[in-house]
């Protein structure tokens, strides 16, 4: 994959039931009668709320299935409008969010839609909807970067005051010791399948929903306890926990794809109760989100004119030590000096901010290249030096 479908500003989003629909990062768009919001993006994370909303119009009537659940989950509509502001903050990208402005007695996003909609034509537009919007942003981020996280928000009101992070994996199965627990039986059953079969870090799948690097102990980093990590690895006998719903089911890797997913249960107390603490923990989530990627997912170089994201495998970075471009800034004529130790071939590339490639060459080495810079515009350009299993991206301002 080449390094403009990083850069690009532009994209387009396909869900299954609105084929033709063109979204825009950053721009927000609603479904039908305004019942679910997707604000679009172009960062490999997809954040949804599916129990949140406060809408209850008279045309639709309470859903009045057997066993139905009410509950809203409090404040995660403004939770996760926090978190995106975070992420936009902290990243200068766009993550895709998905809300659900439906009260849940009129629609539950995380059921099947017969449950969820209970019949009433709305409601299951308003189902197709939100899932609609999952899907289309799953396909862009599998377009441009061939993976990433989707992670679907809720709040609980049990008694242990911590997250609890659901990978679809039951309690009792969590209990279970590592050697047992990274059996293929529950890699094949969890929906972060693909990150555990691909990984930066070559980790197992307890190490990486308990482990020192593992999502619930990035949390515990930032203060916030949770339930799986290294501190907390498994809740306990007679200890409430959510394991994860339909929507981390249906939409994460167990089944195929590069999406993994994972349910994030939001204590109240320190995290949705007042306005400065989801702020502060909507931060917090932003931070852990850009190390989880980092370490698991990609290499990361986020510059001021938006994200460069690359993935490759077994990567070794060239020796900045051996590589040197000069001038920098450039006139007319631009160096780079250096040598390739690894003696391969490599491929050199420029681009511009807009993500449209300049130059696109293969040379034996690094040394004494020149390139012309005379015809270009004033402005920042990216310099790509990537080998088989190394890669090396630098910024060259005119």
């Amino acid at each position: 994959m080449t390094l403009r479908l990083f850069l690009l500003a532009l994209f387009s989003l396909t869900s299954f039931y609105c084929h033709s629909q063109t979204y825009e990062a950053g721009e927000t768009y609603f479904g039908h009668l305004d019942y679910i919001e997707y604000k679009a993006g172009n960062l490999p994370i997809i954040i949804s709320a599916p129990h949140g909303g406060n809408l209850e119009p008279n045309s639709i009537p309470d859903r009045d299935c057997g066993g139905c659940v009410y509950v809203q989950d409090a404040n995660t509509q403004d939770l996760i409008r926090d978190m995106y502001d975070a992420i936009v903050s902290l990243f200068g990208c766009y993550p895709h969010v998905i809300i659900n402005r439906l009260h849940r007695r009129k629609l539950d996003a995380n059921r099947e839609i017969v449950e969820a909609a209970d019949g009433d034509p709305n409601s299951e537009d308003a189902w197709e909807d939100f899932q609609g919007f999952i899907e289309a942003a799953k396909d862009s981020v599998e377009n441009r970067f061939t993976k990433g996280l989707y992670i679907d928000l809720h709040g609980h009101g049990h008694d242990i005051q911590r997250l609890e992070l659901g990978y679809r994996l039951t309690k009792s199965e969590l209990q279970l010791d590592d050697s047992e627990l990274d059996q293929a039986i529950f890699v094949n059953d969890c929906s972060i399948k693909n990150l555990i079969l691909e990984n930066n870090m070559q980790l197992e799948l307890s190490e990486m929903i308990r482990g020192a690097d593992s999502f619930g102990q990035l949390f515990e980093e930032q203060n916030y306890p949770a339930v799986p990590s290294e501190n907390d690895p498994y809740p306990g006998n007679g200890e409430s926990y959510f394991s994860g719903g339909y929507n981390t089911e249906r939409h994460g890797s167990k089944v195929s794809g590069g999406i993994d997913a994972i349910q994030i249960e939001c204590n109240r107390e320190g995290v949705r109760d007042t306005d400065s603490n989801r702020k502060d923990f909507a931060e917090s989530t932003a931070l852990v989100l850009k190390e989880f990627l980092e370490k698991h997912y990609f290499i990361t170089d986020f510059l001021d004119e938006g994200c460069v994201l690359t993935s490759i495998e077994n990567p070794e970075p060239i020796n900045h030590n051996l590589v040197e471009i000069y001038p920098n800034p450039v006139l007319d004529f631009l160096f780079i000096d250096g040598m390739n130790e690894s003696m391969e071939p490599i491929r050199l590339s420029v681009f511009d901010t807009t993500g449209q490639e300049l130059i696109n060459k293969e040379v034996d080495s690094v040394s004494k290249c020149m390139l012309d810079f005379s015809e270009y515009l004033p402005g920042i350009y990216l310099i790509k030096l990537e080998s088989r299993n190394s890669i090396n991206i630098m910024k060259v301002i005119k």
